[in-house]
């Protein structure tokens, strides 16, 4: 629920102050000089500007009108909204976009075209003192009234009038019994408030501050049938942004910043969409609410898809249900943006077409396809009846396919997928990196027009998967079977991973020697979306409310996992579970990644010729190799998520299987033996001359910096509670904290215990490691302590390496016995209990 703004309570509090002091001294002034005057006033008579005038007074002949959802008027320099009483009370969904944002040192915060920067519900209705008040509607409690409840939340949760406008005048149509109360917008609209500028996190987080109220204006409000847009320039101070260090605000730019900004007011439907309810066996965004009815001893949070209103033509009904595929009433529509370089348009297109044999799987033709803009002066991308892909001019290497939805029911109303230019060298260094082996075409730092059109139709489909309701399936990659991977009729015909959705960009694994081509090396919709897409829009009528699904479905996607593994969801929030990763490949992370670490070391070698380009340095061939070594932390830490795994699998009592279990004791065993002989054995592939002398790498950082991130993970109180956790519940089964260590030793100490000498690339890994088990014993200032056993175990392996030290000082020199020197200070200083 909103809270009241400050400042407007201020100015009514200050202002009926004003008015009513006002009126006192004017009634002691009457009374001495015109007590006649006096007597025949009304006793509470109110300021002029509150009496309602006349239509023709206050909407004058000159008035440029505009009529849709409601009437819009404008009148020399103020805007009148002239509301009929069939919209009072109605939520309207407020949505609010960049349409110009400033050049600025914060250019990637503050926004680009296209952005939403807001989003509200609404509601006007009439108030007391002749006025319309602005409420704020919120729908994070629901009831039907099923079990009485309805009043009772009603009357729980008022919500908050945002504003009230005095009406000026009245527009009544007697013969149409309709009433329309009229009241000026004008400073509201030009004003900084919640509802049609920036969300008031969002402006911290940017460096927005205050409003320069003299540099803004509204530009033009224009009204359509269901929704009205107000185009307004608005200025304000720019500041540093929240987290920014304090000692360096002085450094942030000063100069004020100025948006071109949008708002659609959109009539939500009379009748909301029929919901469904969200299943966790099947990834979609939701809107979560609680809900009063379902329990009928308590509440529960609920949650409603999000997706788009797909549903027959009344004539077709009878066509669908028997199987027939029919085109919807209204299909998704996405435009492309006018702005688009034209020979990217080709591709944007496909990606969104690609998702039609999803939507033939849930009975529907023709459901969603993209065109470009039209040339027409009264289309606009700001329009929040349009859906697009936005072409955004930005060097930010990314994407995005975010959607605006009803809170009442989950229905997709529209969407603007953000296209960054840069995500194109995104694309090019993924496909070098993952493909350059088996596909030559990547090897060059500028690759054909046409497989980069390929690979942003990818990235287009899985965007627009988002719009379509659909969330990341990190899970979706691991019910394939490494070496299906490698099998060309296999790969070719099915795809590498189940699902688009997941983060499984090119098939890594596949070796020169497979022979693999492009439709067994990039995603595509897979068997998961076509189901995804089925399950949450099949149109089911013989159901009149979510509630009467739950079973039904419940059955469904039961028999669905049933018949096929890969109809698995595996969620992007679970950090335990070694099935659901982003950038990994199959069912077995040792045996994936052992494929795709060979293809890196066939890549190293090739860089220089592979990024040669005329009168260019050797910038490329060093970006290159810092992706090359970012993509073996990649293949690293797939592996390394198995240590204190925990395989977590959505269940109801309806199916058999275990929720929870520990990754088994031999797999765990295995990760490590990995990680010792790829990872903590230096990996001299990486230390590559001519690299070093040309391109200036510099692998003695890199290769420390990759160890480091997988010791941390290894050694990390929540890895070894996860493992005590394991032994207690398996005892022997269990691959224990001890085991962890023992097999650590092995990889880390082996060369220093044995008393060989120690180059600079082991002697980095030794400190790192010293300095994971430090972290976990030393109590952060201010951070309260938990109790652990976590904390006692890393205690007695700093011990142990003390001792081991000390017993190897007498016998050392040189740079080995500054280095454990340095490793005993360290250990002491962590263990003193004084400090």
């Amino acid at each position: 629920m909103r809270k009241f703004n400050s400042f407007l309570i201020f100015f009514l509090i200050f202002g009926l102050s004003f008015a009513n002091a006002a009126d006192n001294k004017a009634k002691k002034t009457s009374k001495k000089k015109k007590p006649k005057t006096e007597t025949a006033a009304p006793a509470e008579k109110k300021p002029a500007a509150s009496e309602i005038k006349p239509y023709s007074e206050i909407i004058t002949k000159d008035a440029q009108t505009s009529v849709g959802l409601f009437t819009v008027h404008k009148v020399k320099d103020k805007y009148y909204f002239e509301i009929p009483d069939s919209i009072l009370g109605r939520d309207i969904l407020v949505v609010n976009r960049i349409i110009k944002a400033p050049v600025s040192a914060s250019k990637s915060m503050t926004g680009y075209a296209g952005d939403e920067i807001n989003e509200n519900v609404i509601r006007f209705e009439l108030g007391a003192d002749k006025k319309v008040f602005m409420r704020s509607v919120s729908y994070l409690e629901q009831s039907n009234d099923t079990t009485g409840m309805y009043q009772s939340v009603r009357n729980s949760n008022i919500m908050p009038i945002l504003s009230s406008f005095p009406i000026a005048c009245y527009k009544t149509d007697t013969a149409k019994k309709i009433n329309q109360a009229v009241f000026e917008v004008t400073a509201f609209l030009n004003g900084d408030n919640q509802v049609f500028t920036f969300d008031t996190r969002q402006k911290k987080m940017s460096g927005i501050g205050s409003i320069f109220a003299d540099r803004a204006y509204i530009d033009t409000i224009k009204a359509f049938p269901l929704n009205i847009e107000i185009k307004t320039v608005k200025t304000f101070a720019q500041i540093a942004p929240e987290g920014f260090p304090a000692q360096w605000a002085w450094t942030y730019p000063n100069d004020p910043l100025t948006f071109e900004l949008n708002n659609s007011l959109v009539l939500l439907p009379k009748e909301p969409m029929k919901a469904r309810f969200f299943d966790p066996r099947v990834g979609y965004f939701a809107a979560s609410y609680i809900d009063f009815d379902i329990n009928p001893q308590g509440v529960e949070r609920k949650s409603k898809i999000t997706r788009w209103r797909l549903e027959p033509k009344p004539e077709d009904l009878e066509k669908y249900l028997a199987g027939e595929l029919v085109e919807p009433q209204k299909p998704i529509v996405i435009y492309i943006d006018p702005a688009t370089p034209k020979k990217w348009v080709p591709y944007l297109i496909l990606g969104v077409n690609d998702w039609q044999v999803a939507f033939e799987q849930a009975g529907f033709k023709n459901a969603i396809y993209a065109l470009e803009a039209p040339n027409d002066s009264t289309w606009s991308l700001e329009d929040a009846r349009h859906s697009a892909v936005i072409y955004k001019a930005s060097n930010i290497a990314n994407a995005s396919g975010p959607h605006v939805h009803d809170p009442r029911s989950g229905e997709i109303i529209e969407t603007h997928i953000n296209w960054y230019h840069n995500v194109m060298k995104l694309l090019h260094d993924w496909y070098l990196i993952q493909a350059g082996t088996i596909d030559e075409r990547a090897r060059k730092m500028q690759i054909d027009d046409d497989l980069m059109g390929q690979l942003i139709r990818f990235v287009s489909s899985h965007e627009v998967g988002h719009t379509l309701g659909l969330r990341h399936n990190w899970g979706s990659s691991s019910t394939v079977p490494t070496e299906n991977l490698r099998n060309k009729a296999w790969v070719e015909a099915n795809g590498h991973t189940p699902s688009i959705m997941d983060y499984a960009r090119f098939n890594y694994v596949a070796q020169p020697e497979d022979n693999i081509t492009e439709n067994g090396i990039f995603p595509r919709i897979g068997i998961y979306d076509k189901w995804a897409i089925e399950w949450g829009y099949k149109y089911l009528p013989q159901f009149n409310s979510p509630e009467e699904e739950i079973a039904y479905q419940n059955k469904l996607i039961s028999e669905k996992l049933l018949s096929d593994k890969r109809y698995f969801f595996g969620t992007e929030s679970d950090r335990d579970d070694p099935r659901n990763q982003n950038e990994d490949l199959g069912d077995n992370a040792i045996q994936s990644s052992t494929y795709g670490i060979k293809n890196l070391q066939r890549i190293v070698p090739e860089i220089l010729a592979w990024t040669k380009e005329p009168n260019k340095n050797y910038s490329s061939a060093a970006n290159i190799y810092e992706e090359v070594a970012n993509q073996f932390l990649r293949y690293s830490s797939h592996v390394a998520k198995n240590v204190g795994g925990i395989y977590t699998t959505q269940l109801t009592v309806e199916q058999a299987g275990n929720s929870k279990e520990f990754v088994s004791k031999n797999q765990q065993k295995e990760a490590l033996k990995f990680l010792n002989e790829q990872v903590f054995a230096t990996p001299t592939w990486l230390i590559n001359k001519e690299l070093i002398e040309k391109a200036g790498v510099e692998p003695i950082t890199i290769i420390g910096n990759l160890q480091k991130s997988v010791i941390n993970r290894l050694i990390s109180k929540n890895t070894l509670e996860k493992l005590l956790r394991d032994e207690t519940y398996n005892g022997a089964n269990a691959y224990t904290t001890a085991d962890l260590f023992a097999d650590l030793k092995k990889g880390v100490w082996a060369d220093l215990l044995s008393g060989a000498q120690v180059d600079i690339y082991r002697r980095n890994l030794q400190k790192n490691y010293v300095l994971a088990l430090i972290n976990i014993i030393t109590v952060q200032q201010g951070v309260p302590v938990a109790a652990s056993d976590a904390t006692g175990i890393a205690r007695v392996q700093l011990i142990e390496l003390q001792q081991d030290i000390k017993r190897l000082l007498p016998a050392s020199s040189g740079i080995k016995k500054s280095h454990l020197v340095d490793l005993q200070a360290q250990i002491e200083a962590a263990l003193d209990v004084k400090k």
